[in-house]
């Protein structure tokens, strides 16, 4: 892919399904703003083993991707046992970078509880700046032309 490609009408969007326990909740009995990172981590997590590339698969490639940048709005809370559907797809890849945009919905009612961002730096094993692994980008270019 070229440098900067932005991926504007994401061919592959992935859903990851979570169910809301106790434990993700605050005293105000709705989910604790903190665990939504939690969350995207899951559904990244996921929608990068579709593409081939589970966090094992790019470490043995001596490549980490350390979240540089991440944003969420916060729409409506989810409760407890809330299932939620989380879509996440990759917004932007770059040589060094890569941004995954995310959604989540109530499944029941489909109501968008939240939405944002997260940006991820391509790092050696020393923590400096790399480029993705040309595998990634061939992963991710076959995943684009899916549907």
């Amino acid at each position: 892919m070229e440098r900067g490609v932005m991926l504007r009408s994401p061919r592959h969007v992935f859903t990851y399904t979570l169910r809301v326990i106790y434990a993700h909740t605050d005293q105000m009995q709705v989910v604790y703003y903190a665990r939504y990172f939690e969350f995207l981590e899951a559904a990244r997590n996921e929608l990068l083993r579709s593409c081939g590339f589970a966090y094992k698969a790019l470490e043995a490639y001596g490549v980490r991707l350390p979240v540089v940048s991440a944003h969420l709005d916060y729409l409506a809370p989810a409760r407890y046992d809330d299932e939620l559907l989380i879509e996440t797809h990759i917004s932007k890849l770059e040589n060094v970078r890569v941004t995954l945009s995310y959604q989540g919905f109530e499944q029941q009612t489909r109501q968008k509880l939240f939405e944002g961002y997260t940006i991820h730096a391509f790092v050696n094993q020393a923590g400096k700046l790399t480029r993705a692994p040309q595998a990634f980008f061939r992963g991710v270019k076959t995943l684009c032309r899916l549907n």
